[in-house]
């Protein structure tokens, strides 16, 4: 079992799934991202999260069932497609980037940028992972994912909108099942007590 945290965040946060996963005879892996909690390293994207996924799998896996949160849920996506796994891995995605044009625009917004900066921002992703933002897609990358996946999202998420989950749940993918909450944001989705039990019982 590979939990993976989200932007700004630490798998510490996730420490009230460790002792009932190990209970159900889990081992549990849990490694800070690369420029994230205890782990080196001076940046992160979607691009080098995923390879960091990759190396682990490949070092302490096989890993049969994942729970990721945010950025982790895309670089998790993207990981998968390159790694071996079928219909009985268990995939728990919990607020998802989904869309990384989506978080693009949101910082743009942010940061009050010229919306003429935006092809020469294209450029840049192009250049450094040889594909266009739109490629680094959770709706793009799922359709080639088998796992069994049960995903939350939360209406009044500011991080990673509702609107794009439902883009997903609009294709119909039969692997998925979507849960989806009120009033609980972007992390404290995870804490709630609720959501915690329903991942644990489908794990």
């Amino acid at each position: 079992m590979l939990i993976l945290h989200g932007f700004e965040s630490s798998v510490i946060n996730f420490d009230a799934y460790i002792k009932p996963l190990v209970q159900k005879g889990y081992e549990v892996l849990a490694f800070d991202a690369p420029a994230h909690g205890r782990s080196s390293g001076r940046r992160i994207n979607a691009v080098v999260y995923s390879n960091f996924i990759i190396h682990i799998y490949k070092n302490y896996g096989p890993v049969q069932s994942f729970m990721a949160h945010s950025l982790g849920g895309l670089a998790l996506c993207l990981a998968l497609e390159k790694l071996t796994h079928d219909k009985n891995t268990r995939m728990v995605l919990i607020a998802p980037a989904t869309e990384t044009s989506t978080a693009i625009k949101n910082f743009f917004f942010f940061l009050q940028l010229d919306a003429a900066i935006e092809p020469e921002f294209e450029k840049i992703i192009i250049e450094t992972g040889g594909k266009p933002s739109s490629w680094y897609s959770v709706r793009r990358a799922i359709k080639n994912i088998k796992a069994n996946v049960l995903w939350f999202h939360d209406e009044d998420d500011a991080q990673t909108p509702l609107i794009d989950a439902l883009g997903v749940k609009a294709d119909n993918h039969p692997n998925i099942e979507f849960v989806f909450t009120k009033g609980l944001g972007h992390r404290r989705i995870y804490r709630d007590n609720q959501v915690r039990k329903r991942i644990i019982e489908f794990l």
